[in-house]
């Protein structure tokens, strides 16, 4: 999960996230039941026990989203995604530990999810999705219909757990996280994180209770048509080649490597995702992979590329001698070699980046410059068939470059 920082009093939480949940709600329709001042409480259906999809298929089912359609959710999608993210704070919340609290966000308002009743219990009558978007700065949220919010409800924690419940709070929250979107893939629906937020501007704008931190968004609906971009890298790549993405076997940043995947994919390409295990891999924000061979099977002469995905988890890549050997042979043979945010370090311990004009993440100036790169701290380079670049808000233009670069080379 990505940490960040929050503060609860004179303390201080590390580790947040946020679930978003697209659509509105409409068919199958609940109970209602009229509270004062126009508040009501939602009766949910029954959460299903019971389903047709496995766990390796809604692994294998949850993809990279681009945005929502307007289709909307039903109740019983809503309170199946509640379900799913409650059901591991109620086991905590019984062994004494860190209570959580869910809000949800729609058209209608803003609700509290209560899940010893399955309700939703209305706080506000307010669309607040627009405001929030602009908050947390993702467009997502705007486009979602029910943004489902993860809160830590500090009046309801015991006193003698204070300390540990600031440690575990966002751990089970991730968790819960996690759950709401393996559940969201087996009811057809894409997820996307928002995992960089101040949170006490979310407690502002949702005008949450001072004894609720919100802790984790996510965006769930149903998603738009992946349709390839009509970018001029787009055209001119045409569609052929074959790459392998190296990715760190925990803490890789889900957004270099999702949105590297997609646009390559979208391209015509073929990405063959390489780990130091093949085992689930586990992304800063949530994220899921699952690698199709390991580093030492990795074969440089049989693609195009060797992509280098970063996060804090690239760090333990940066001395591996398969890893820096991939890395040298793809230099000998004339491959395409691109690294993004901490990966250029590889690049740079494996030798491949004398004299390159090159960018990275900024904690890893100092290791590029010892491997002899002009580092530039820019947000994307290109010297020859060598791309680099900054961190995760360039990987658009970081995958394009790799698009073209390789079609130019072949």
């Amino acid at each position: 999960m990505t940490s960040s920082i929050i503060k609860i009093g004179s303390r201080t939480i590390c580790g947040i996230l946020i679930l978003l949940v697209g659509g509105q709600m409409l068919s199958g329709q609940p109970q209602k039941s009229r509270r004062s001042g126009g508040l009501k409480t939602i009766q949910l259906p029954s959460p299903s026990l019971t389903g047709s999809v496995s766990v390796e298929e809604a692994i294998s089912k949850q993809q990279p989203v681009r945005g929502f359609t307007d289709k909307p959710l039903s109740y019983a999608q809503i309170g199946q995604l509640a379900w799913a993210g409650q059901t591991l704070s109620n086991d905590v919340n019984e062994r004494g530990g860190e209570p959580l609290e869910m809000y949800i966000l729609t058209a209608e308002g803003l609700f509290i999810y209560r899940p010893g009743a399955h309700t939703l219990e209305q706080v506000s009558t307010a669309d607040l999705r627009k405001q929030l978007s602009t908050t947390a700065g993702q467009d997502a949220i705007a486009q979602a219909g029910c943004d489902i919010i993860i809160a830590a409800a500090m009046k309801k924690t015991p006193p003698k757990s204070g300390i540990k419940a600031l440690k575990f709070m966002p751990l089970e929250a991730g968790q819960a996280a996690g759950n709401i979107r393996l559940q969201a893939a087996t009811l057809g629906l894409g997820a996307v994180f928002v995992n960089e937020f101040e949170a006490r501007n979310v407690e502002r704008v949702c005008r949450l209770s001072v004894d609720s931190t919100p802790l984790l968004i996510v965006s769930v609906g149903f998603p738009m048509e992946q349709k390839p971009q009509e970018g001029p890298s787009m055209k001119t790549a045409g569609a052929a080649g074959n790459v392998v993405l190296i990715v760190p076997p925990v803490n890789f940043r889900d957004e270099e490597f999702f949105g590297t995947q997609r646009i390559l994919t979208e391209a015509g390409i073929k990405v063959v995702l390489a780990s130091s295990k093949v085992a689930i891999l586990q992304g800063m924000s949530g994220g899921i992979a699952y690698p199709e061979i390991t580093l030492d099977k990795v074969r440089v002469e049989d693609f195009n590329a060797v992509i280098f995905i970063g996060g804090k988890g690239a760090a333990e890549y940066f001395n591996n001698p398969t890893v820096l050997e991939i890395a040298r042979q793809a230099a000998a043979g004339h491959k395409v070699i691109a690294a993004i945010s901490t990966a250029p370090a590889i690049l740079a311990n494996a030798g491949v980046l004398k004299g390159v004009r090159a960018t990275g993440f900024l904690s890893e100036r100092g290791l590029m410059l010892k491997g002899g790169a002009n580092y530039t701290g820019t947000s994307l380079e290109r010297d020859g068939l060598i791309i680099t670049s900054s961190d995760f808000s360039a990987v658009t233009s970081f995958a394009r470059a790799i698009v073209t670069a390789i079609a130019e080379n072949r």
